[in-house]
């Protein structure tokens, strides 16, 4: 008994021994799996040129971002940013209105701020990631105690990612190395958007499932992160030296804006509200139908997952050929997508299927990312240099009430999928007419620039 017991110890201990080599083993592999992947990001980000004038620390910068907004996304998914299924409609509505609030209230307000407060760039975005750093730490503990103040906490941190994206809108064309141009840094930084959300979601879905409150732990980390990455920004994103506002007078009016623009910018820029108008459409239509007339044989959710789903691709297609191939033809390519986003739209609402609906969100998720590069090529080509950050970031803005509008069509509409999307058509139709309207006028020469 003791010789075996002896045995049966010694082969224990080589047991211990292989699992701790084996355990060394796979972590030196993850190790150098994961030093290889952020060696590879870098040398992306840094490539032509981009480490020298600034644009490789935004674009990691954005990566963290976007991690931490994924993050954050899958921490509420099941409570403030879930759609209360069992609700009558009014009060699904009601529900979408206030989510969809901090668009509107952004639309009037983020834009003069950036304007005002333009020679503090960086820590306006430092701002925007450190107030959803806080409010982050708050919904970990309102999620884990039931608070009232969750969605109140919710709504801020909408409202401080969409600042945000306009704050970044505004940076980053002060950052541009001379081999890259607007529409090319603009894809590299929506290829690191999909890599963070890629490793945000996936982080913050491991941890949700020991609570919601510890991804939300994570989010706030991750945001932390983003704000010290802001703030160590180059300090050329804070100069104004040059710089004026792009309509006669300062006059913030949209009209009076509009009109001042280059021809090719606002006609590419109405095209562009049919991409948003689709988007927020798309978002919000298909909720409520797939909950109310899902699908012959197959789920509501299931058909909404492959919608959103090929929106996605279209979306990193999008992205990718923006940074391959630039945008050589930028009215033409927005032109051409608008057609086909009518096409497919006029199709879905006569030939209602799941495959219809499918192309529907890819054509809608390339038609986002592709015609907003189209227009990003356009500013950086027509626009001087002097304007082009605040024009930069004002379409920006204005482009996301577009998608509230259109997601306020989607719910205020009957659920039936033929006039549902027969009127996404309407609305397409209408941004192709204000488009060719806005190319019969006249051009209108931009202010010369005021003395520094």
């Amino acid at each position: 008994m003791t010789s075996a017991a002896a045995r049966a110890g010694a082969a224990g201990r080589a047991a211990g021994r292989l699992a701790a080599t084996g355990g060394r083993g796979t972590a030196r592999v993850l190790g150098r799996g994961t030093q290889a992947g952020v060696r590879r990001f870098q040398q992306f980000a840094a490539a032509d040129g981009a480490d020298r004038s600034g644009l490789a620390r935004l674009t990691e910068m954005h990566l963290v971002d976007i991690a931490a907004d994924a993050a954050l996304t899958v921490s509420l998914a099941g409570t403030v940013f879930a759609l209360p299924a069992d609700e009558a409609r009014g009060k699904v509505a009601i529900f979408l209105a206030l989510t969809m609030a901090p668009f509107v209230l952004l639309a009037p307000l983020i834009g003069p701020l950036v304007d005002r407060f333009s020679h503090g760039r960086r820590w306006a975005i430092g701002t925007t990631l450190a107030l959803r750093a806080f409010l982050s730490w708050v919904l970990a503990g309102a999620v884990a105690d039931d608070s009232p103040w969750l969605f109140p906490a919710a709504l801020g941190a909408l409202m401080a990612t969409k600042a945000y994206a306009v704050t970044r809108a505004a940076a980053l064309p002060r950052l541009l190395p001379d081999g890259i141009p607007l529409v090319k840094a603009n894809a590299r930084l929506n290829i690191a958007a999909l890599v963070g959300m890629l490793l945000g979601g996936g982080l913050a879905g491991g941890l949700a499932k020991i609570g919601p409150q510890w991804s939300l732990r994570a989010a706030f980390l991750i945001y932390v992160a983003g704000t010290v990455l802001a703030i160590r920004l180059p300090a050329n994103v804070d100069s104004t030296i040059g710089e004026v506002d792009f309509s006669r007078g300062g006059d913030a009016k949209t009209a009076r804006r509009l009109r001042a623009l280059p021809v090719s910018v606002r006609y590419v820029l109405w095209l562009m509200t049919g991409a948003r108008m689709l988007t927020g459409f798309l978002t919000l239509f298909m909720a409520f139908l797939m909950r109310e007339h899902p699908l012959p044989g197959m789920s509501g959710s299931l058909v909404i997952g492959l919608v959103g789903g090929a929106a996605a691709v279209g979306n990193a297609l999008g992205s990718v050929i923006g940074n391959r191939w630039g945008n050589t033809a930028p009215e033409a390519m927005a032109t051409t997508l608008l057609a086909i986003g009518l096409g497919v739209s006029t199709v879905t609402a006569i030939f209602y299927s799941i495959w219809t609906l499918v192309a529907l969100g890819l054509v809608a998720g390339l038609f986002g990312q592709l015609g907003k590069l189209s227009l990003d090529s356009l500013v950086q080509r027509d626009v001087p240099e002097a304007m082009r950050a605040r024009v930069f970031s004002w379409t920006e803005t204005l482009l996301q009430t577009f998608w509230v509008l259109g997601g306020g069509v989607g719910i205020l509409i009957p659920l039936n999928p033929r006039l549902g999307f027969s009127v996404l058509a309407g609305l397409l139709v209408l941004a192709a007419l204000a488009a060719l309207r806005s190319r019969a006028t006249a051009r209108l020469r931009p202010p010369a620039p005021e003395p520094a």
